[in-house]
């Protein structure tokens, strides 16, 4: 392992923002913090407030979660991935900015219902994850992810995606259509004015400036590749 992880890792033990249980903690048991993340982690550790929380699982360095989070400050964010390097990036820049709404979590999305209590997160962001191609059932929208997400969002929270995998975008909408959920808003084509774009009636999630304005790493180097992005958001049943 190189120093430069050496040092990351061990920096990221002195963040109060970075949360690392440890796979026994999680694995098929309850962490503390479940049901706790506002109380022990947002109001104690952070000194900020109570809020409705939002998660953006797999999210890299966390550039995502950070602009989020310091553009709509009345909500409580969480950025979720694996990899520890990465997550210094994050939760160093949360740390010097002093950000009290941002926090984040190094653990497998498979135990994310070990740390999350029933109507604990209000909306859930998905960047630009592994598409999968030949594992359909690890996409983080197949049926059995979504099933996780129900243990812990709120009664008709929200999914995003925003991917350039055009093959996760149609396979997510047919999940959506085969589970009988509400499609919110869909496009196969944010940034350009052709493609296909719905949107149910009364809303404005296609016009909301945060959409296009907060773009990941890798989001702007597709775009600089001249890929389509596309996006889509339901509500859980």
């Amino acid at each position: 392992m190189s120093k430069g992880k050496l040092f990351k890792f061990a920096e990221n033990e002195t963040f109060s923002c970075l949360y690392q249980p440890s796979q026994d903690e999680v694995l098929h048991k309850d962490d503390p913090i479940k049901g706790r993340w506002n109380e022990e982690m947002f109001c104690k550790r952070l000194t900020g407030n109570a809020a409705p929380i939002t998660l953006e699982l797999g999210c890299g360095k966390g550039e995502y979660t950070i602009d989020l989070a310091t553009r709509v400050p009345s909500c409580n964010y969480i950025g979720v991935d694996i990899k520890g390097a990465r997550l210094w990036r994050g939760a160093k820049t949360a740390t010097e900015n002093a950000l009290s709404n941002v926090a984040f979590l190094r653990t497998r999305i498979e135990f994310i219902n070990s740390l999350f209590a029933p109507s604990e997160v209000s909306q859930i962001w998905i960047t630009f994850c592994d598409p999968q191609p030949k594992k359909p059932n690890k996409r983080l929208t197949s049926p059995m992810f979504l099933e996780r997400y129900r243990k812990f969002l709120v009664p008709g929270g929200i999914v995003h995606l925003k991917t350039d995998s055009r093959e996760l975008h149609e396979f997510t909408l047919e999940v959506i259509e085969q589970e009988g959920l509400e499609l919110l808003c869909a496009t196969d084509d944010l940034y350009g004015g052709k493609g296909t774009h719905f949107c149910a009636p009364s809303c404005d999630l296609l016009d909301r400036p945060e959409l296009k304005a907060v773009q990941t790493h890798y989001e702007k180097m597709f775009l600089a590749e001249g890929k389509p992005i596309t996006y889509l958001a339901f509500r859980l049943r």
